[in-house]
């Protein structure tokens, strides 16, 4: 089992130990990719605060992430599972998992980036301020950027088992499964489910929908669940106690499409 992960704006305030190396990274293959970003990111970002600030997307009280940015060649680096802290990370929260869901983490987890393209939780990488939809000077919009690069290892990396997607949309912008892998890959919608005057009703949720799709992954990384396809997913999410509604793709070289059925969010 892959699962795609969105990375989160949050991160950990710094990094720690010994400084990024690249040629550490998982996905070798897009090394080359990794480089230009780096360097588009840290030349615009030393050469005009401003200017950076605005291209990033940053208010005026985040600033200070701009030289952060510049000093990503020599900033300390920790695993990305510790880097990002947003609602889905802590409801991951993979430090408490015990070693063999752990390990189980680190094989499957795959974390989708604008700057890094896609990097493992076990990749060791600096505090960065750069999302997949950036346009970075001389490269463009970054979820374009990265389609190419992305095309060439994914499908190697998805294997030939089941891929979950629980990507948000700027992220599924760099990578979409075709062909069999799509057939095998499902993603996640969350919804709301209440009863207004005896009437249900369901409604998309946002930030809630991160924390259920981070104790989701939590939940099946603990259960040892292997799922081999989306339908045997379908049928580890109901054992795990999830409300789960899925119908087959009706064309072939399509994703599955799961609703994950919550009456309370948290």
């Amino acid at each position: 089992m892959l699962v795609l992960l969105p990375p989160s704006e949050g991160k950990a305030a710094s990094g720690r130990g010994a400084p990024l190396k690249p040629e550490s990274l998982s996905l070798p293959g897009l090394a080359g990719a990794r480089a230009a970003v780096l360097d588009g990111l840290v030349e615009l970002c030393a050469a005009d605060e401003e200017k950076a600030r605005v291209v990033l997307g940053l208010s005026e009280g985040l600033r200070g992430e701009v030289a952060k940015n510049v000093e990503l060649r020599t900033a300390g680096a920790r695993p990305a599972g510790e880097l990002y802290t947003g609602v889905l990370y802590d409801a991951l929260d993979l430090a408490s998992l015990d070693t063999a869901a752990r390990r189980r983490a680190g094989k499957s987890l795959l974390v989708f980036s604008g700057l890094w393209g896609a990097v493992r939780v076990g990749d060791r990488i600096p505090p960065y301020r750069c999302s997949m939809g950036v346009k970075l000077p001389g490269l463009g919009a970054l979820g374009a950027f990265w389609r190419a690069p992305m095309a060439e290892v994914m499908p190697e990396a998805a294997g030939d088992g089941l891929v979950l997607d629980l990507r948000s949309s700027a992220y599924t912008a760099a990578w979409k499964p075709k062909g069999e892998v799509a057939e095998r890959t499902a993603s996640v919608r969350v919804l709301h489910s209440q009863l207004v005057d005896g009437v249900e009703k369901r409604s998309v949720v946002s930030h809630f929908n991160k924390a259920t799709k981070g104790r989701m992954v939590r939940d099946l990384l603990r259960a040892g669940a292997r799922p081999k396809g989306p339908a045997e997913l379908v049928t580890a999410l109901r054992d795990l106690g999830y409300v789960v509604e899925a119908e087959a793709p009706a064309r072939p070289g399509r994703t599955w499409e799961l609703d994950v059925v919550v009456t309370e969010i948290h």
